[in-house]
C-alpha cells in the first residue's frame, strides 16, 4: 500500500475560492451538487485538476455551464481528473451517496434516525469530488433540502441565511460561513432533536446564539454540557483574549461517531456521551470529561479553525496546543493535582507503550499509509507535553505572547510546526532550534541520576545522562532540551535551591549528560527530578523505600508526594516478582513487604492527612497493571498483577481500621450531590477506600449498601467495580438491577457493558459472545463495541492476558469482522495486540500469532494493515 510522507509535501497547484453546497436528502440515495470557483495559483503548472472521490456516483460534470463529455475528464475509484483547464473557471458536479449504508461512519452517514458528517480527516472525499487536503481553504455556503417532518433541523457551519417550505412537506435552510475553512471543517447534520438554548455576550458585547441539540427526551441533560460552553468561552477571552466570531455556536449530540467530538466550525458534533450528564445517570468522572471536552472542540475555533494545518503530518499543531489549553482550563475549573495525575497516567501507561511499539512516531511524523492512524496518544497528549514544556521555558508571559504573535502572523492561514515555534521564539527571544527536536524525534528519553557528595565541601552533585532507545524507522538519536523542575528536601524539610537553577525552579538540560548540584547541605538530603512530570521522560533514580516515605512527609508539592507512594507500590511488586513471592502465601507476602517498606511511619502521616481526600486517594490508588509493565518490563503481566493485589491486602492488613473508619465517616456525612470540587474528592476518596475494603471477605457486604444507598452514578458504579471483586451473586443483582434501571438509556448502558467485560471470570470469552446478542449492542456502534470489546482487550488483564492466547484469539476474531464495518474503530482497538513488546516473550509469540492471522485475511483495510504490518516486521527484526 503507498506510503505517504512529510517530506513530499507539494502545495495545490489550484484553489478553490468558495464552495456552493447543495444536499438532497435522503437515507438510500442523497443527491449533492458542488459548485466550485477554482483559480489555477502556477500558471505554469498542468492545466489538470486531480479531485479526490472516494464511494461515489458521479451523475454529471459541468464546466463554466457546459457538461463535460467522459473524453474530457478521467474517473477511477479514487479520483476525477479534469484536463484543458482554464486559468479560473466554475464546475459543477453532481454526485449520488448512499448514507444509510456508511457503516465507516465518515463522510456523510445515516444512523439512528440522523443525517451526519465526520470529515476529518479525509472523509470529505466521500460526500463528493474536491481538493481534500488541509491547506485549501474556501468559502462555503450550503443549502440543505429535506423532509421537514423527519429532519425539522437542517444545521450546517457559519450563519443561516435562508429558509423557507417547499412542496411535498419538505423544506430547506442556506448556510454561509464568512471564514475560509478546509473540507475537513465542513459539517451537516439533519434530524429531530430537543433543544437547548441560550446566549452568549462576547467582552465586545456581540450576543452570540447557543444550541445543543440532543436526542428526544433528554433536554434535561444538556445543562452541564452549555453551562461548560460558556466557561470555555469566558476563559478563552479572559486567559488569551480570543472571542468567538460568528453569530452562533452549535453543539449536536449523536449516538454513531467514531470519535469523542469534531470541531466543526460553528457546528461541533460530540459523541452522546460526552454532551448528556445529570447526576443519576453520569459519574464525575463523565461530568469532568464533558467540560473538558466541549472546551477543547470551543478552543479549536481558534486553534485549528482559525489557524490550521497545512498537511496532516501537522497534526499536533492544532492538537498538542488545544489539548493543552483544555488541559490549562480543567486545571482552573477543578483540581490541578487530580489532572495533572490523569495526565501522566495516560502518558506512562500509553504514550510510552506506543513509542516502544512498532507504531512509534514523533508528535510531527515522517510518513503514513492511513491518516486516521495519526490520531494517537503521540500526536494529542505528547504533543501537549511539547508545549508544556515551551511554556516551563518561557514562562507564563512569554507563552501568550508567542500565541499572539502566532495569530497575528497566522490568522487564517494553514500553516505548520514549525511556523508555531518560530512565532514562540520571536516573541522571545528564546531559541528554540535545539527544543524543535522533540517535533521531529520519537522515542521516550530514559534520565539516569546517580549521586555524589562532597564532605568537605557539602556539595551534593547529581549527574544525569539522558539517552532515548532505537525506535522503528529511526536509529538515531540525539540530546533532547529538557526543563527539569526539581525539589531538593533537606533533613528538616527547608527547600535548597539548585546552583544550576535558572531562577524559576527550573533546571535546563541540553546535552547528553549535565550535572545539578546543591551547596551546603547535608549528606541525607533527598532531590526530587522532573516534578510534575516536567518532561516526558522515563526517569532512573535509586531511592530507598524509607527515602521514599520521608519524601511523602516532607515535601512541599503534591504530585511528588504521589510520585514517591507510586514509587513504593512499584518497588513492591518488583520485590514480590523478583523473589517469586505469590498470592498463594499472604502472610509471606506481609511478612516480606513489611520489613522491605516498613510503613510504620505511613501510618501516623496518613491518620493526620485524612482531611485530604483528594491527595489521600491518589495516595491510596495503586498503579495500573499496564503502568506497572511499563515500570517493570520483561516480566509476566499476570503475575504482575497478581503482585498488586497482594500489596492490595498487605495494605488492608496494615490500615484496614483505618481505612474502615474513615470510609464510615465519609458516607456518614454525604449531603445531597453536586458536581462540585470538594464532593468530588470526598466521593473519589469514599470510592477508593470502598475498592480496597471490597477486598475482604467481612467488608464485602458494604458494596451492596453502598449500591443500595446510591442516589448518583459515581457511587453506583463505584459500588458496582467494588462488586467486581468479588464477582458472586450480589455483583450479579446489582447488575441486574443496574439493567432494570438503566436498560433505556443507551449511554448509561455502555457502563454496564464495560462492567461485565472486565469482570474477572474463566468463561469471560463466553458472555462477550452472549453480549454481543443483547438487543441493544450493535457492531455499528463504536461506543457499543468500545464498552465491551475494548473495554475487555484494554483492561481486563486476566482475560485477555490469558495464557493460552484464547483472549489475544478472540479479539482478532472479531477484529476481522469489524474491520469490514468499521475500520477506524478496529485500527483503534488493536492496540493492545501491537504493543507485545513488554511481555514476556512466550506471551510475544502468542501475541504476534494473531497479529500474522490478520495479516493474511484478505481485503484487510489500510487502517489495519500499516498497524498489522509494522508491527509483525517490528518482532522479525
Amino acid at each position: 500500500m503507498q506510503v505517504k510522507k512529510r517530506l513530499d509535501y507539494q502545495a495545490p497547484t489550484f484553489t478553490i475560492d468558495n464552495v456552493n453546497l447543495a444536499f438532497d436528502l435522503a437515507p438510500d440515495a442523497t443527491h449533492v451538487t458542488s459548485q466550485l470557483t477554482v483559480s489555477r495559483i502556477d500558471p505554469n503548472a498542468l492545466d489538470e485538476l486531480i479531485l479526490d472521490g472516494h464511494d461515489l456516483a458521479l451523475i454529471s460534470i459541468l464546466l463554466d455551464g457546459v457538461t463535460l463529455n467522459e473524453s474530457q475528464y478521467d474517473l477511477s475509484d479514487n479520483n476525477l481528473i479534469v484536463r484543458r483547464l482554464p486559468a479560473c473557471f466554475t464546475l459543477t458536479i453532481v454526485t449520488k451517496i448512499e448514507p444509510q449504508s456508511n457503516t465507516a461512519l465518515e463522510g456523510l452517514y445515516f444512523a439512528s434516525n440522523t443525517f451526519c458528517t465526520q470529515c476529518e480527516a479525509e472523509g470529505f472525499r466521500r460526500i463528493t469530488y474536491y481538493l481534500d487536503r488541509p491547506d485549501v481553504l474556501s468559502v462555503f455556503t450550503v443549502t440543505i433540502t429535506a423532509d421537514k417532518n423527519a429532519y425539522p433541523f437542517l444545521l450546517s457551519n457559519g450563519n443561516a441565511i435562508d429558509s423557507g417550505e417547499l412542496p411535498n412537506d419538505r423544506h430547506f435552510v442556506t448556510w454561509h460561513d464568512p471564514f475560509k475553512k478546509p473540507a475537513y471543517l465542513f459539517a451537516l447534520v439533519a434530524g429531530d432533536f430537543d433543544v437547548l438554548e441560550d446566549v452568549y455576550v462576547t467582552r465586545s458585547q456581540r450576543e452570540v446564539s447557543l444550541q445543543v441539540f440532543v436526542e428526544k427526551g433528554r433536554l434535561a441533560q444538556a445543562n452541564h454540557a452549555m453551562d461548560s460552553l460558556k466557561k470555555s468561552m469566558k476563559w478563552d477571552e479572559q486567559t488569551f483574549n480570543l472571542e468567538y466570531d460568528l453569530d452562533i455556536y452549535m453543539i449536536v449530540a449523536v449516538d454513531f461517531f467514531n470519535m469523542g467530538a469534531m470541531e466543526n466550525k460553528g457546528l461541533n458534533v460530540f459523541n452522546s456521551k460526552f454532551v448528556l450528564a445529570q447526576p443519576e445517570s453520569a459519574t464525575d468522572e463523565d461530568f469532568f470529561n464533558i467540560e473538558s471536552i466541549i472546551a477543547h472542540e470551543y478552543f479549536h475555533n481558534w486553534t485549528g479553525n482559525r489557524v490550521s494545518c497545512r498537511d496532516w503530518f501537522q497534526l499536533s499543531l492544532k492538537e498538542g496546543l488545544t489539548v493543552y489549553r483544555d488541559q490549562c482550563f480543567s486545571d482552573d475549573m477543578t483540581s490541578a493535582l487530580s489532572n495533572r495525575i490523569k495526565q501522566v497516567n495516560v502518558m506512562r501507561s500509553h504514550q510510552f507503550a506506543e513509542d516502544a511499539s512498532a507504531m512509534s512516531h514523533p508528535i510531527r511524523p515522517d510518513e503514513v499509509i492511513e491518516m486516521n492512524n495519526f490520531y494517537t496518544v503521540t500526536v494529542y497528549d505528547k504533543g501537549a507535553e511539547v508545549i508544556r514544556m515551551m511554556h516551563t521555558l518561557l514562562g507564563d508571559k512569554g507563552f501568550k505572547a508567542g500565541i499572539t504573535l502566532y495569530f497575528d502572523r497566522h490568522d487564517g492561514q494553514a500553516v505548520t510546526c514549525d511556523d508555531f515555534v518560530a512565532a514562540m521564539q520571536d516573541a522571545n527571544n528564546y531559541d528554540l532550534s535545539l527544543f524543535s527536536r522533540w517535533y521531529s524525534q520519537s522515542g521516550t528519553p530514559v534520565v539516569t541520576v546517580e549521586q555524589s557528595y562532597d564532605n568537605e565541601k557539602r556539595l551534593l552533585t547529581l549527574q544525569l545522562v539522558q539517552n532515548t532507545p532505537t525506535t522503528s524507522a529511526q536509529p538515531e538519536k540525539h540530546p533532547l532540551v529538557l526543563p527539569i523542575k526539581y525539589e531538593c528536601l533537606d533533613v528538616d524539610g527547608s527547600l535548597i535551591l539548585a546552583n544550576e537553577d535558572q531562577g524559576n525552579g527550573v533546571v535546563v538540560m541540553s546535552t547528553e549528560s549535565a550535572s545539578i548540584t546543591f551547596s551546603n547541605v547535608d549528606e541525607a538530603s533527598i532531590v526530587t527530578l522532573f516534578n510534575g512530570f516536567s518532561a516526558p521522560v522515563k526517569v532512573s533514580q535509586h531511592f530507598t523505600p524509607a527515602q521514599r516515605l520521608q519524601i511523602i512527609k516532607l515535601s512541599q508539592d503534591d504530585f511528588v508526594k504521589w510520585e514517591a507512594m507510586q514509587g513504593l507500590f512499584i518497588q513492591a511488586a518488583q520485590h514480590l516478582t523478583d523473589h517469586h513471592i505469590t498470592l498463594s502465601d499472604q502472610s509471606l507476602v506481609n511478612h516480606t513487604l513489611h520489613d522491605f517498606l516498613q510503613l510504620h511511619t505511613l501510618h501516623a502521616w496518613m491518620d493526620e492527612n485524612m482531611s485530604k481526600p483528594e491527595l489521600l486517594a491518589e495516595l491510596l490508588s495503586l498503579p495500573s497493571t499496564e503502568s506497572l509493565l511499563q515500570a517493570l518490563p520483561q516480566r509476566d503481566i499476570l503475575q504482575l498483577h497478581q503482585a498488586k493485589r497482594a500489596i492490595t491486602l498487605y495494605l488492608l492488613h496494615e490500615f484496614e481500621i483505618l481505612f474502615l473508619d474513615n470510609y464510615l465517616a465519609l458516607i456518614d456525612s454525604t449531603p445531597v450531590y453536586a458536581y462540585e470540587q470538594h464532593q468530588v474528592n470526598n466521593r473519589r476518596l469514599t470510592g477508593v477506600l470502598l475498592q480496597l475494603l471490597a477486598h475482604l471477605p467481612q467488608h464485602q457486604h458494604l458494596t451492596q449498601s453502598h449500591f443500595t444507598h446510591s442516589n448518583n452514578m459515581t457511587d453506583t458504579l463505584s459500588s458496582l467495580k467494588s462488586g467486581q471483586l468479588a464477582n458472586n451473586d450480589n455483583f450479579n443483582l446489582m447488575m441486574d438491577k443496574f439493567s432494570q434501571d438503566w436498560g433505556h438509556d443507551t449511554v448509561v448502558m455502555d457502563k454496564w457493558f464495560s462492567l461485565h467485560a472486565t469482570v474477572e471470570r474463566d468463561d469471560i470469552l463466553s458472555q462477550l459472545t452472549l453480549l454481543q446478542a443483547h438487543p441493544m449492542f450493535s457492531i455499528e456502534n463504536p461506543n457499543k463495541v468500545r464498552a465491551l470489546i475494548g473495554s475487555f482487550a484494554f483492561f481486563n488483564v486476566c482475560g485477555f492476558h490469558a495464557t493460552d492466547g484464547s483472549g489475544y484469539e478472540y479479539l482478532t476474531n472479531y477484529l476481522m469482522k469489524l474491520d469490514s464495518v468499521n475500520a477506524q474503530v478496529a485500527a483503534r482497538i488493536i492496540t493492545p495486540l501491537t504493543q507485545w513488546q513488554l511481555h514476556i516473550p512466550e506471551r510475544q509469540a502468542l501475541m504476534v500469532k494473531q497479529l500474522r492471522r490478520l495479516l493474511d485475511n484478505r481485503g484487510l483495510s489500510k487502517d489495519l494493515f500499516e498497524k498489522v504490518s509494522k508491527s509483525i516486521l517490528q518482532f522479525e527484526e
